[in-house]
């Protein structure tokens, strides 16, 4: 039963997250300006329209209430997010400070590929040796995935973890009725951990993997499921290191955007590869093209904005027939505030 108190306690969380994230975000405004590319000349007679901030604010407040419904309905607990004590949230906050204007340097360089080196090209595939986001050490230093979560909350105001919750739904529709011992699920490309931490959370005996190419992000997935048993192991979504057939259910959260096209169609037959007959993917993303009426402009100035190189053609990639092809049947799509979740069935 969710009380009063435990409404009121929600939201002043979520409120003051948000806040918080959103004031680093606004800090930051000439930073993040430094560097920033004209817009083209035709852009002025496009002029797509965008979104007002009392939309944004009201769509973000949506988002919310549906995230507080799904523990109402029982989907999963009240979340508590795990930012950390006071002492570690204040010093992500310093090295998130210092880390900005390293940023905008690379950015006013246009240095994407700062960490590129040709000897990672025998460990990793070449898409994934950038300075995404122009960020200190790309995916693959222990500080970088420090300060990964507290980039993200910032990027989106403090609604990351929120989004990702979304996923939690048809997961525990499908375990609905089930013993979640006998059930499997591996979270692809599962950074840090924090969607791995709210599944066990969720259910606690359901047997859980993740998988990353990077082992300083695994590590700090570590740290963060604590003490949680999690399996995590290194690997490529694109050859996923798993028999066939060996999971009943397939998540993965922000990949799609960061790998080029090809790949996004060999991750998507991985995906249905080691998916047991009639087992379910659960699919996040950015919202892409069309997704939201006037946000087109918002979406296609974010690449030239931040070092995101696949992004712009992720957004005209027509996922439904990308996971069809794979042998994927779309269950279901929906919007929540900035990401779009897929839902797809193994035929």
């Amino acid at each position: 039963m969710i009380s009063p108190l435990d409404r009121l306690s929600f939201f002043t969380r979520q409120g003051l997250r948000v806040a918080w994230y959103m004031g680093h975000y606004f800090a930051t405004q000439d930073f993040r300006h430094a560097g920033k590319e004209a817009a083209p000349p035709h852009a002025a007679q496009r002029k797509p329209p965008r979104e007002s901030s009392f939309d944004l604010f009201a769509e973000l407040a949506a988002l919310f209430r549906r995230d507080f419904s799904n523990v109402a309905q029982g989907f999963y607990p009240l979340p508590r997010d795990h930012d950390g004590s006071l002492v570690e949230v204040l010093s992500l906050s310093r090295a998130f400070f210092a880390d900005v204007p390293l940023a905008a340097e690379r950015k006013q360089a246009r240095a994407g590929r700062e960490i590129y080196h040709p000897d990672l090209e025998r460990e990793f595939p070449d898409y994934f040796l950038q300075n995404f986001h122009y960020q200190t050490g790309g995916y693959l230093t222990d500080e970088s995935a420090r300060l990964y979560d507290t980039q993200v909350e910032v990027l989106f105001s403090g609604t990351a973890n929120a989004m990702r919750r979304q996923c939690i739904v048809p997961i525990a529709e499908f375990l609905r009725g089930r013993d979640q011992r006998q059930h499997s699920l591996l979270d692809v490309a599962c950074g840090t951990g924090r969607f791995l931490r709210f599944l066990k959370e969720a259910f606690p005996r359901l047997n859980l993997t993740g998988l990353d190419l990077s082992q300083p992000y695994l590590e700090e997935a570590r740290r963060h499921l604590s003490p949680y048993n999690v399996v995590l192991e290194v690997g490529k979504a694109e050859s996923l290191p798993f028999p066939s057939s060996s999971f009943d259910l397939v998540a993965s959260i922000y990949l799609f955007h960061e790998v080029p096209r090809e790949v996004r169609r060999q991750i998507a037959a991985e995906f249905a590869r080691v998916l047991k007959p009639s087992g379910l993917l659960v699919f996040m993303d950015s919202l892409q093209l069309g997704d939201r009426p006037g946000f087109d402009g918002v979406l296609e100035a974010f690449p030239r904005n931040f070092h995101e190189p696949y992004f712009g053609d992720y957004l005209r990639d027509d996922l439904a027939a990308v996971f069809a092809q794979a042998g994927l049947r779309p269950k279901g799509t929906e919007i929540f505030f900035l990401s779009k979740r897929i839902v797809c069935e193994k035929l």
